[in-house]
C-alpha cells in the first residue's frame, strides 16, 4: 500500500497529539508533534532569559535560533517519541503551564516558523507520517493526502487540559487554563504568519462529545478511504 502524509490541525487541547500518536501507532506510520517543537523553542527562551514578563526579546531570539536543535527519539517502553532540545529530554518540561502561557507569541514569530516549517518538511519528505499542529495542512504539507481539522468547545478543552495537568501532579486552576485556551485561540487564528485555519480540503472533526474509541474508528475510516484513493 502506498504511504501517504496525514496532516492534523486544530485548536489547542483538542487531543490532536493523542489521536495522531494513536493513529500512527495503529497504521505503522511515524508521528511528529510539531507543537512540541514550538514548545521546545519557548522553553529555550525561558531558560535563556529571553522573556521579560510576557514580552520576548525577538532580536535576541533571532541571534539564538541557529543554536536551537530539536530532535525526537523513540521511548523504548512506550514506543512513543519524546522531544529533545539540544540533546536534553524536555518532553515533560514543555508541557507545563509556564510554557503553555508563552508558546503562542513565540510560534507567531516569522523566522521561528520558517525554521521549524523547513525542519518539519524535511522530516516528512518520505511520507508515511502523521503530523499534528496548527498549519500542517495549509503551510507545511498543503499537498497532504489526508487532512483533518479538529475542534471542540473551549470549556471542554480546558477541562481536558486541567485533568491532564492534575494527573501529573501540577497545581493549576481551571479558570486560568480556560483563559489560556481562549487567548491561544485568538493568537493562533489572528497571527500574520500561518494562522490557524481549516484547509479547504480538510475533514472537520468536532470531538467535543466523542469517546476515544469513536474518534479512533472515525480516523481509521478516513485513512482507509484516503489510501484507497491514492
Amino acid at each position: 500500500m502506498k504511504k501517504i502524509t496525514i496532516a492534523i490541525d486544530g485548536f489547542s487541547s483538542c487531543g490532536k497529539s493523542t489521536m495522531a500518536k494513536d493513529l500512527a501507532k495503529e497504521i505503522g506510520y511515524i508521528y511528529i508533534d510539531s507543537g512540541a517543537m514550538y514548545r521546545a523553542v519557548t522553553l529555550y527562551c525561558i531558560k535563556n532569559g529571553l522573556f521579560s514578563g510576557d514580552e520576548i526579546n525577538i532580536p535576541e531570539l533571532e541571534r539564538h535560533i541557529k543554536d536551537i536543535h530539536i530532535t525526537f527519539k523513540l521511548d523504548e517502553k512506550t514506543q512513543l517519541p519524546r522531544t529533545y532540545l539540544n540533546g536534553e529530554d524536555v518532553e515533560d518540561a514543555i508541557r507545563t503551564m509556564e510554557v503553555s502561557s508563552k508558546v503562542s507569541p513565540v510560534s507567531a514569530i516569522d523566522f521561528v516558523r520558517s525554521a521549524l516549517v523547513s525542519l518539519q518538511q524535511e522530516m516528512g519528505k518520505e511520507k508515511g507520517i502523521v503530523m499534528d499542529g496548527r498549519d500542517i495542512g495549509t503551510t507545511v504539507f498543503p499537498e497532504a493526502e489526508l487532512k483533518i481539522y479538529v475542534t471542540a468547545s473551549p470549556d471542554i478543552r480546558a477541562l481536558r487540559r486541567y485533568d491532564e495537568l492534575q494527573a501529573k501532579g501540577q497545581e493549576v486552576k481551571f479558570e486560568e487554563i480556560l483563559q489560556n485556551v481562549k487567548e491561544r485561540d485568538y493568537i493562533d487564528q489572528n497571527r500574520k504568519v500561518s494562522p490557524l485555519k481549516r484547509a479547504k480540503d480538510a475533514l472537520l472533526l468536532d470531538n467535543s462529545l466523542l469517546t476515544i474509541e469513536e474518534q479512533k474508528e472515525w480516523l481509521l475510516k478516513q485513512f482507509e478511504k484516503a489510501t484507497q484513493q491514492n
